[in-house]
């Protein structure tokens, strides 16, 4: 069988390339070796998928080339994935900085890809894996297995690779698409687990153990990369979106410093305690603004006087070094078992900006996250999904 785009991958961004190739009249296949289209997104944002963000914009993306997501994102925005979502009367709300998510199901965003794959024509073939990928003469040749269909040759003068990462292998993700790449002469940089959970080492988790569970706003900070949202004490070590955002910058040997109370002079705070109610404890005063299983860890571990009102300025200025000037090494991370997503991948050298394609390899594209381009928590991920399977569903 002969088709105009096969794409290999029905997530985000495979769906959204097949739609818009659709569109042009071309013939399309998607396959893929799952058992349902899109289960990123239909388990995404607890069941609600957050969408995309109103703020999106290249400085919420990492990628060794920073400049390589302008095109897309300018092109595609999430303004225009926002009217889509509109159109099929979907109910979403906005929730901090700038997230939307679905009142409803994750899997309304699904339906409505599907729907919009039918209504331009776009095949889908799901339980299907994909061999022997080749170039021809007049595009690619692949041979698709199917329990049910048997093996069959298909070829296309389009190939569209939407296979993401590594991240949430439970859910079949491999690193397919970067061996793809390299088959055809692309270079991959290293690939990594990004928004995952951090460890810490045994003697660290031990102490903190008291701690599982514990959640606060606090500033997490790696270099100058700061982000200022919730952090969560775990059984492993520390998660929530604080901690995930800065895992992408993050690596190994490296420090992190947190603030538990970024708003608030904390010095100030307990001097002002200590001259209101000196009997009071040092677990007492910092219970006043932190979590008390907190602040009875950070009281604990200074062994300061029992009364505030015996604790100098100088004690007090360690208090506050304890609680807004916490640094740790993290042991490293919970791997791409709980990875939101997959840092590095097909190098954006070899791509072309505007189209997602391969330099080199005519009528070959590349899309979301199997593409060196990753985003932070918060909807941008999914964003550069739509932003760059709408970009290679324009030409393919």
């Amino acid at each position: 069988m002969t088709y105009d785009v096969l794409i290999i991958g029905a997530g985000a961004a495979g769906m959204m390339a097949a739609i818009e190739a659709g569109k042009r009249g071309r013939s399309v296949l998607v396959v893929d070796h799952a058992t349902k289209p899109g289960e990123k997104i239909r388990i995404s944002g607890g069941g609600r998928c957050n969408f995309t963000n109103v703020h999106t914009s290249p400085k919420q993306f990492l990628s060794n080339n920073p400049s390589f997501c302008i095109s897309a994102l300018k092109r595609y925005t999430a303004r225009d994935f926002i009217a889509l979502v509109d159109r099929y009367a979907i109910a979403y709300h906005e929730k901090a900085l700038g997230q939307l998510f679905c009142d409803g199901s994750a899997q309304q965003i699904v339906d409505m890809l599907l729907a919009e794959m039918r209504r331009h024509g776009a095949d889908l073939r799901l339980s299907t894996t994909v061999d022997r990928v080749r170039r021809t003469e007049t595009g690619f040749a692949a041979v698709l297995s199917h329990d049910q269909r048997g093996i069959e040759p298909v070829e296309c003068t389009s190939l569209i690779i939407a296979t993401g990462g590594k991240s949430i292998p439970k859910m079949g993700a491999s690193g397919y698409g970067y061996e793809l790449a390299k088959s055809f002469g692309l270079k991959v940089t290293e690939t990594r687990p990004a928004l995952v959970p951090l460890t810490l080492d045994p003697p660290t988790l031990a102490r903190l153990e008291p701690l599982a569970g514990v959640a606060i706003d606090a500033v997490v900070s790696h270099g100058r990369t700061k982000f200022a949202e919730a952090l969560l004490f775990t059984h492993r070590g520390l998660s929530g979106p604080a901690m995930l955002q800065i895992s992408s910058y993050w690596r190994e040997g490296d420090e992190i410093a947190v603030a538990m109370l970024p708003d608030l002079d904390v010095f100030a705070a307990l001097r002002a305690a200590r001259a209101e109610n000196g009997r009071q404890s040092l677990q007492t005063g910092l219970g006043a603004f932190l979590p008390k299983r907190l602040a009875q860890l950070i009281a604990g571990e200074l062994k300061g006087p029992e009364r505030l009102a015996d604790w100098p300025d100088k004690l007090l200025r360690t208090a506050e070094a304890a609680v807004n000037a916490w640094r740790f090494k993290p042991a490293g991370s919970e791997g791409y078992r709980t990875a939101e997503v997959t840092h590095g991948g097909v190098d954006t050298a070899d791509l072309d900006s505007k189209t997602l394609q391969a330099k080199a390899v005519p009528g070959l594209y590349f899309v979301g996250e199997v593409v060196d381009v990753t985003g932070w928590l918060g909807g941008y991920n999914f964003q550069w999904a739509w932003s760059s399977g709408w970009c290679a569903g324009q030409v393919a």
